[in-house]
């Protein structure tokens, strides 16, 4: 059994709704592990990848957060308009950055730690969205299997608020300066399978801007027997986040 456990509920102004944030295990570097699209905070539990976690959990080496994927969810099930929906996603920054994080260094003791973001699918998007809008508040991001091109992925056009939570648009435009310096000393993991519904052109490109501008980073492309999906994200994760703990 892997434990403890605590789920944390509030409103969010930032959202305009409930939020959940839940997290696993005792001690550790905290990471911050981002559902897929549509995903609420215990979708990564019951899917096994908290499970897949077990050794590292256990072992006092990391801590396990989740928050629900308000504006993924948003963006799948088209339950407002697409303007609205850029918005939360804009937004869901925010609310990482103020609310989330916040409450991680408060459950670990009030230390201004910094945390790691991990995601698969749109929780990669995620991950490696906040790692460079914030870079003051993770060290690193592991994505799996990203959809970084959300126009592409909807068939829909983006616009300011897009812009500034998608990580394509704006590190082209991001010129020097603190948050650029600072982004130069985090690092980046892209990986993904090459088997069914995967789609490695979003990584390659994202690397490519990364690269660029000088952030390091590392693209790990898998074997056709991994498809975009949860096994393959949970032999994955385990060894990328072993691997950051050691750097």
């Amino acid at each position: 059994m892997i434990g403890p456990k605590k789920a944390s509920q509030w409103y969010s102004a930032r959202l305009e709704t409930d939020v959940t944030l839940v997290r696993w295990g005792h001690y550790g570097q905290p990471v911050l592990l981002f559902p897929t699209a549509g995903g609420d905070a215990e979708e990564v539990e019951r899917m096994l990848l908290i499970a897949a976690l077990g050794e590292l959990i256990e072992a006092g080496r990391i801590k396990v957060y989740s928050c629900d994927s308000v504006a993924g969810k948003a963006l799948v099930e088209m339950t407002a308009s697409l303007e609205h929906r850029w918005w939360l996603l804009k937004q869901f920054g925010v609310y990482v950055a103020e609310e989330a994080v916040p409450a991680i260094h408060a459950d670990c003791g009030g230390r201004p730690i910094d945390v790691i973001a991990a995601g698969a699918s749109i929780g990669a998007f995620n991950a490696v969205s906040l790692l460079c809008r914030y870079p003051g508040l993770f060290r690193a991001a592991v994505g799996m299997s990203g959809s970084y091109d959300l126009e592409r992925m909807f068939g829909a056009a983006g616009n300011d608020d897009y812009y500034v939570a998608a990580p394509i648009c704006f590190l082209p435009n991001l010129g020097p300066g603190p948050e650029l310096d600072r982004l130069t000393s985090r690092f980046v993991l892209l990986t993904f399978g090459q088997g069914r519904w995967e789609n490695p052109d979003d990584s390659w490109k994202l690397a490519d801007q990364l690269g660029a501008k000088g952030i390091p980073n590392r693209v790990d492309a898998w074997g056709a027997e991994y498809d975009h999906d949860w096994p393959t994200w949970r032999d994955m994760l385990p060894s990328y986040l072993d691997e950051i703990l050691r750097r």
